[in-house]
């Protein structure tokens, strides 16, 4: 919180973006660069920041699954494009999707927003719909890895929030799995170390 890539303020009132300037003297005095804008450019910032962040993550999750298809390695296959100072290595990490309130809260409003104004986003529904794609996957290969049946198994789910060290669990894909378990008829043993009071709040004693 004290040392952001930026701060943007959207207002049209010049006292109004004095006022939080002045509250935010002390990045300002850091060199924490300022954005002022009008409000429809700032949310758009907002919008467009976490869309993109969502994009590279299910980017690198289709790459994940053709590595699986090809034979190829995909830790190795972010790396090699990581290092590319103009992709950089942040957000490339595979895995069961994106979750949590900002991602595809975001991702979802910047859809709606292009919709209203009578433009269809098709990066940003694409990203959504590999999203969903990638949870479902995640099932599958559990299904696989227990010969195409779960039914009578107990399976461990380790982590259960949409990121370590919180205990989020809006959109978080371990939800898609859980339900997805317990309806193929197997039992779950999951264990989060931050989460397990959210988790209880959300499926009870399952």
């Amino acid at each position: 919180f004290m040392r952001p890539d930026r701060v943007v303020i959207g207002s049209r009132d010049p006292e109004a973006i004095a006022i939080v300037k002045d509250v935010y003297s002390p990045l300002l005095t850091a060199g924490v660069p300022f954005v002022v804008t009008d409000v429809e450019s700032a949310e758009l910032i907002k919008y467009a920041s976490n869309g993109f962040l969502a994009l590279k993550i299910s980017f690198i999750n289709e790459i994940a699954a053709m590595c699986e298809r090809m034979g190829a390695d995909v830790k190795d296959v972010a790396r090699g494009m990581g290092l590319d100072k103009r992709i950089s290595p942040h957000f490339l990490l595979p895995g069961p999707g994106f979750g949590g309130s900002c991602f595809p809260k975001d991702a979802s409003g910047v859809v709606d927003v292009a919709r209203k104004h009578g433009y269809t986003f098709e990066i940003m529904e694409s990203v959504l719909k590999v999203n969903a794609i990638v949870k479902a996957r995640m099932v599958d290969k559990v299904e696989a890895v227990c010969g195409g049946d779960v039914a009578g198994k107990r399976i461990a789910i380790l982590g259960l929030a949409f990121k370590p060290e919180t205990d989020d669990m809006r959109e978080a894909p371990s939800r898609n799995l859980l339900r997805a378990l317990w309806a193929a008829g197997a039992q779950v043993r999951a264990h989060d170390p931050a989460a397990m009071d959210e988790a209880r709040r959300i499926f009870g004693e399952r």
